[in-house]
């Protein structure tokens, strides 16, 4: 798997200051998303989910961000100065380290292709952990309304059965009532 071989400077850049920037943007950005409350239908569960060309566009931004002189390609130097321009350090071998990692064509830069492979790489590990703290029957794969009312009365929000089924169908894709952990990603996008 590609993600195993990763080095210390790729996870140090997508742990570090990747999610800080992309919180930043997809911040100002909400208004892609469609609250529950503008639902117009009563019987049909919101929508909350972005448009792939909302993501796309989003995307290019923020690779724009990166892509200093703005010639496609990020360079070592051009990662440096973009984490400089946030108050965060990267050395010269980081930088070098994450493009070494990510490059798919061997010209020591990033292109868009090899950003987005960056920016869709999910740390499915936690991820994974917070779903399974969701799980009532452990390693059953699914969230059901008791784990989820279980869960959020344990973190201090009691919510009511009820509730909880109507929380899940907002985001149960395929209808049977529970959430898988495919639902759950794109709930947590």
């Amino acid at each position: 798997m590609e993600t195993a071989k990763l080095s210390k400077a790729s996870k140090w850049f997508s742990k570090k200051s990747l999610r800080l920037s992309l919180h930043r943007r997809r911040s100002k950005s909400s208004s892609t998303l469609i609250s529950p409350a503008s639902s117009s239908s009563p019987t049909s569960p919101p929508t909350p989910k972005r448009t792939r060309r909302a993501d796309d566009d989003e995307m290019k931004q923020v690779f724009g961000y990166f892509d200093g002189d703005g010639d496609g390609k990020i360079s070592a130097l051009e990662l440096r100065a973009y984490f400089g321009s946030i108050g965060e350090y990267m050395s010269h071998e980081d930088a070098q380290g994450v493009i070494n990692d990510l490059d798919s064509d061997g010209d020591s830069m990033l292109d868009y292709q090899d950003f987005l492979k960056l920016m869709k790489r999910d740390d499915d590990g936690d991820l994974k952990k917070a779903f399974e703290m969701f799980e009532l029957e452990k390693g059953s794969g699914c969230i059901t309304p008791k784990g989820l009312q279980k869960m959020l009365n344990r973190l201090g929000d009691a919510k009511s059965y009820d509730e909880c089924v109507a929380m899940i169908q907002v985001y149960d894709i395929d209808g049977n009532g529970v959430l898988d952990f495919h639902e759950f990603h794109q709930m947590m996008a």
